[in-house]
């Protein structure tokens, strides 16, 4: 009798220590994926809890303001709520929305997001409860813009741009044309003659039509706060087309000879097989492509100020123009039509190894080997205003260099996919190649850009 109560009290003691021990084990990990920072009228809430909805015994999140506490999420057995879903093989997410309607009361200011996960140890003798939490900024109340500018004219292919006025200046703002977003930056940042505008809510965007978009395309700006409130308003405009221009291009052996294996020993972003004529258009269409997505992607990388000064870009008159914007190419070879591209740029050409210069003052984001482009020069003149300078044979300038307009920034040349030694120059805003002319002529320079913003200083 004395052994078994000896053995009992050993068992319980063992029996406790376990159920002490239990409580020592590591609760369900949670994360609070979003919202990050703000809440607004709708936001998305997600959370991933590390344990599957069947491991857990309950899942809660609520919202916490001004001393109340609303549910959004409340589970018995992590299951049986359509919020709550598997997430994998290891996991649990959970997808809800905070807004007025979810969490009646709810108002601008501080809440707090409170997520709470229950898991079962011991084979349910006993739950571990993990809890995250979240300081959140509510915003209920959408931004305000109001455009300050007038007379916005824009050609198919060509540029604009638009003084506004944004609220709270904390917003993302800019120009939306279709589907496509242009932003806008303070107007603190414009340095051009005559121009002093120091009202810290005032925002300038350029903005394109692009060479595909039709006429009557939307054009709108908008403001959207972190919280996900948005505001915008139809931009007055009249939009005018582009002359449409065609060309055929004669494709020789011997230019294939020539550009197809040293462009696909310089790139590896495409290995064509086939014929050199396989390869020529594996390069003109997809290269073509990603060495477009490339350029555009510098447009992230754009100054916030104006570097140029709102003078004239240079107009390069030393050179012929072999080749406008928008130029619709047919390639032929051996008689028959094998590609069609569209040629977002202008080929000018004077003689062999001409100096290539700056056509404005800028800073130097590129300056390498770019597929078709070959040897290509991307200046940055802020704002979201570069230029694009291809073919070269030779660089003088690396990656960081602040030039001046017409500082020379290498040698013409044939390199990439050229017929013959030439400059490929091209504008861009946002990353969308655009028509030089415009940039090439100071009525447009004093209509379009600096007379708006004289008119709000």
């Amino acid at each position: 009798m004395r052994k078994f109560a000896v053995l009992l009290v050993v068992l319980l003691l063992a029996a406790v220590g376990l159920y002490v021990a239990g409580g020592r084990l590591p609760g369900a990990s949670i994360q609070i994926v979003q919202p990050e920072q703000f809440a607004g009228s709708n936001t998305p809430v997600r959370v991933t809890i590390g344990a599957l909805p069947a491991a857990l015994s309950s899942v809660d999140v609520v919202v916490e303001q001004d001393g109340r506490s609303t549910p959004l999420v409340s589970t018995s057995g992590g299951a049986g709520n359509a919020a709550v879903t598997a997430d994998g093989a290891a996991a649990t997410r959970v997808d809800t929305r905070i807004s007025p309607e979810t969490v009646p009361g709810l108002h601008s200011g501080p809440a707090r997001l409170v997520v709470t996960a229950t898991r079962p140890v011991l084979r349910g003798l006993r739950r571990i409860t993990t809890t995250a939490s979240r300081e959140l900024q509510v915003r209920l109340e959408p931004p305000t813009v109001s455009v300050l500018s007038s007379q916005h004219y824009i050609k198919v292919g060509g540029a604009e741009l638009v003084v506004y006025r944004v609220a709270p200046a904390d917003v993302s703002s800019g120009v939306r044309v279709g589907e496509i977003e242009y932003p806008g930056y303070p107007a603190t940042g414009v340095h051009a003659d005559g121009v002093s505008i120091t009202d810290p809510a005032v925002r300038v965007a350029f903005f394109a039509l692009g060479w595909d978009q039709p006429l009557d395309t939307p054009i709108d700006v908008f403001a959207r706060d972190a919280a996900g409130n948005t505001a915008q308003v139809a931009l007055e405009h009249r939009t005018f087309p582009s002359p449409a221009r065609s060309s055929r291009i004669a494709i020789t052996d011997a230019f294939l000879q020539r550009v197809v294996p040293a462009i696909l020993a310089s790139t590896k972003e495409v290995a064509p097989t086939g014929s050199l004529v396989d390869q020529f258009l594996v390069i003109n269409g997809d290269l073509r492509k990603r060495n477009a997505a490339t350029i555009a992607s510098f447009a992230a990388h754009t100054a916030p100020e104006m570097l140029w000064g709102g003078v004239t870009f240079h107009p390069f008159t030393n050179s012929a123009a072999e080749s406008a914007f928008a130029d619709r190419r047919t390639y032929v070879y051996d008689g028959r039509e094998i590609d069609h591209q569209v040629h977002l740029g202008f080929d000018l050409a004077s003689y062999a190894h001409t100096p290539v210069v700056a056509a404005n003052r800028g800073r130097v984001l590129y300056a390498a080997d770019l597929g078709i482009y070959g040897n290509c020069v991307i200046l940055d003149h802020g704002m979201g205003v570069q230029s694009l300078y291809g073919h070269m044979s030779s660089l003088q300038v690396k990656p960081g260099d602040v030039v001046d307009k017409g500082q020379t920034l290498g040698l013409s040349g044939m390199t990439g996919l050229a017929g013959g030694d030439h400059l490929h120059f091209t504008m861009l805003v946002n990353g969308q190649m655009v028509t030089p002319l415009e940039w090439w002529d100071a009525h447009w320079i004093q209509d379009r850009i600096l007379r708006k913003l004289r008119a709000v200083d």
